[in-house]
């Protein structure tokens, strides 16, 4: 289907902590790419390099064949960030209004993606409530929202579901799926959720920057003769060691 990104010998350092060490991946139009691992393995350092919101120290970044970062590209990109990046004193409504007004949409499709938005992380009766009086579970499925506003190819979202109850989560999962089988999107998701990454059609599993195994969660368990992916990334990191 060809590369929607591609992720060539990356290497990150922050002072002298190596955050990423040769990182090399591509990711296929229309697939869900699970990025799996603790914290401070590096996924949301990848994850933004790959959006654009910082620069590796060496090798680069192809997305949508744009070198990144690239202002240009990021009409077609969906960013959920692992922080919640609202305006408090506004309503989620005004919140929603905002975001789509940064974007190429005409005001009825600012309207018709706003009601889309709202109503698939079942945030429709609150859109008129000040987001300072929001939970944190509603601020994350706005920031959900948000990041479905423009209708984007291409969606990453860091650690979307923390603190969303297990119901909406199943229904979120739904719409990602069928974003991916009906409309072809490119989905990135960061994850601790073993059962969220099983439904991803590529998982890397990143620890201590680098990857330690990639591949369809079938072919993960086939190769290190595990059951599920937590013994999965158990028996990969011996390999470390």
């Amino acid at each position: 289907m060809g590369a929607s990104i591609e992720v060539k010998k990356v290497k990150k350092s922050f002072g002298k902590k190596t955050v990423l060490n040769n990182i090399s991946l591509n990711i296929e139009k229309g697939q869900i790419y699970g990025f799996i691992g603790p914290s401070g393995a590096g996924k949301t350092t990848l994850v933004k390099m790959i959006v654009g919101m910082d620069s590796p120290d060496a090798g680069e970044i192809h997305v949508l064949d744009k070198t990144m970062p690239n202002l240009e590209i990021l009409q077609e990109i969906g960013y959920m960030a692992q922080s919640d990046a609202l305006y408090l004193e506004l309503t989620g409504r005004e919140n929603l209004k905002f975001f789509a007004s940064l974007f190429q949409l005409s005001k009825a499709e600012q309207k018709a993606r706003i009601a889309y938005a709202a109503s698939l992380v079942n945030l429709t009766g609150d859109l008129n409530q000040r987001v300072s009086a929001y939970s944190g579970g509603m601020k994350r499925r706005l920031s959900l929202a948000i990041a479905l506003i423009q209708n984007p190819m291409i969606l990453i979202l860091d650690e979307p579901t923390v603190g969303i109850d297990p119901e909406l989560r199943l229904s979120i999962w739904g719409e990602l799926l069928r974003l991916k089988h009906e409309d072809g999107k490119t989905i990135i998701v960061t994850t601790h959720v073993m059962d969220e990454a099983e439904k991803c059609d590529v998982v890397a599993m990143i620890r201590e920057g680098s990857i330690l195994a990639s591949g369809s969660p079938k072919e993960l368990k086939d190769l290190y003769h595990a059951e599920n992916l937590d013994e999965v990334f158990l028996n990969a990191g011996r390999g470390m060691e």
